[in-house]
């Protein structure tokens, strides 16, 4: 039967029932969601944990982590010290951040506080489709002209496969990481700030650089640890542009595997089921994803941390 609700007129009551039912089953649909993704990362971990366990009953944690010997598909004389590839995943991140960082903020700040609304419109789209470009072509990219036309140019001894030219593809491809978030942080700092600047005599840039991106910061530092993240698990461009030489990194212009190289590289092959070569994805798998895990741990805290909050 209709009945009377305050500030609306008779509304039936079936309706009512439906509307609230449809709310009910939609907060259902999204907590399985939820309890999906978390469960999912659940049996990661644990997959990786019980096939990690399997390794290191052959193999001491403490060689694993500290060792500077790889040879884990030697035939004879294997070693398991995880540190080559950990120092070459580590050194690709790092040039490939040299590389995007300024590139990103600079693209953020021109597009926030220089560029018009009808440039905006054009730039961002055509910057974020650098982002979706598969990274097997960003390998591609860097064998074939990073290697060749630019670092060979400038340094002849450079090997065809080098974790430089490895690292400026992945820098490329996390740029439209860090320029789409730093620039929504950049964006969400009050046009009073910018207002009450100019008032004071600022120029553009120094309002830019003294005002917001500070005021910003904490966004800006959140793209750059994200942005480390995806770098540290890129695949495809360190398989084919770095080489698959397990060593101890210290010039980049040579070759060097990374953790998810190393990963491919065993895939790809003949690694039989139970064998330490076997096992040894899940340890590496399982360090590459405390390191992720620290990294965006670390990402959570300095926001929150660091916010500026505006009314």
């Amino acid at each position: 039967m209709p009945f009377f609700r305050p500030g609306q007129s008779y509304v039936d009551a079936n309706l009512l029932r439906r509307h609230h039912l449809t709310e009910k089953t939609a907060g259902y649909i999204l907590l399985a969601c939820a309890v999906v993704s978390v469960l999912t990362t659940i049996g990661i971990v644990v997959v990786l944990l019980a096939q990690a366990l399997n390794f290191f009953a052959d193999v001491s944690v403490v060689e694993f982590l500290t060792g500077t010997e790889w040879t884990a598909l030697f035939q004879n004389q294997q070693q398991w010290g995880v540190l080559p590839l950990v120092s070459a995943t580590l050194m690709v991140t790092l040039l490939s951040l040299v590389v995007a960082i300024p590139i990103g903020l600079m693209s953020a700040i021109f597009l926030s506080e220089y560029a018009s609304p009808r440039t905006r419109a054009i730039l961002k789209p055509v910057l974020e489709l650098l982002a979706g470009i598969p990274t097997i072509i960003y390998g591609f990219f860097a064998l074939t002209f990073i290697t060749p036309e630019i670092l060979k140019r400038l340094w002849p001894q450079t090997s065809v496969y080098n974790v430089l030219a490895a690292s400026i593809a992945v820098g490329i491809m996390i740029v439209p990481l860090i320029a789409s978030l730093s620039e929504d942080a950049i964006r969400s700092v009050p046009s009073s700030m910018r207002e009450g600047a100019y008032a004071l005599g600022a120029t553009k840039l120094e309002v830019s650089t003294r005002i917001i991106v500070p005021a910003a910061l904490s966004g800006i530092v959140a793209s750059f640890i994200l942005a480390t993240s995806r770098a540290v698990g890129e695949t495809m461009i360190v398989a084919l542009a770095a080489g698959a030489k397990a060593q101890m990194v210290t010039n980049p212009l040579e070759p060097g595997e990374t953790m998810t190289g190393y990963i491919v590289q065993v895939v790809s092959g003949d690694a039989s089921r139970g064998t330490s070569i076997y096992y040894s994805l899940f340890a590496v798998g399982l360090l590459l994803f405390v390191m992720t895990l620290a990294l965006n741990i670390f990402s959570h805290w300095f926001v929150r941390r660091f916010r500026e909050e505006y009314e």
